[in-house]
Formats: structure tokens, sequence, C-alpha cells
């Protein structure tokens, strides 16, 4: 099923708990006789809008966090630019992206950095 990645997986066992952990990629995991696909998609299910065509791989079912607004708030000290400076441009040239080394580099030599 992992492989798959259902959008909806019911799982019709004796004890379906045993199995809950295995399971890595589904939309949404239906566990017993009476937890079926209508009972999560219009009643006791948080939404039924799921990831099809195997997407539950790298994708997760509509939930609240996708109405929240979040940043990613970054800082990295002087330090620790010096000391990881030269592996941000390689990376940064490796991707062909040579202003963002550039940007590195002109604060390295800015902080007296030789080899940047």
């Amino acid at each position: 099923m992992n492989r798959l990645a259902p959008e909806h997986l019911e799982i019709l066992v004796r004890e379906p708990f045993q199995y809950l952990s295995a399971i890595e990629n589904a939309g949404a995991i239906f566990l017993g006789p009476y937890s079926s696909e209508p009972v999560g998609d219009y009643f006791a299910g948080p939404n039924h809008v799921l990831p099809t065509n195997g997407t539950a791989r790298f994708s997760s079912p509509l939930n609240v966090d996708d109405f929240i607004k979040k940043s990613s708030v970054i800082y990295y000290s002087k330090d620790a630019s010096l000391r990881d400076g030269e592996k941000i441009m390689a990376l940064a040239r490796h991707e062909g992206l040579d202003a963002h080394a550039r940007a590195i580099q002109i604060r390295l030599e800015k902080e007296g950095n030789p080899r940047g």
C-alpha cells in the first residue's frame, strides 16, 4: 500500500490498529468494518480533500495548516557565515546561481576572508 499511496485505504481485519504504524502513504486510513469511506468523507473525517493518484507518497490531506500563513525566519551569525560561507557558495554555484554565490562572497570579503 505504501507504494500505491491510495487516496482512501480501508483496513478490514480483526485488529486493524496493529497495522496502522506500517502505513506511511495514504490520504485517509479507515480502520475496521464500521469506518467506511463515507463515514470519513461526510461525517467523522476532517475533510474530503485528499491526495490522489499516488501523491500521498509526498503530500498530505488538506488540513488546518494549509490555511495558516507561515514564514521562515533565518538568522546566521558572523561566525557561522565565515565557517559555512564556502559551502554555501559551492551549493549555489552547483545550482548555477552565481549571483547567490556572489552575495555570500561579498560578505566574506567584507569580513576579510581571503578565500571568499
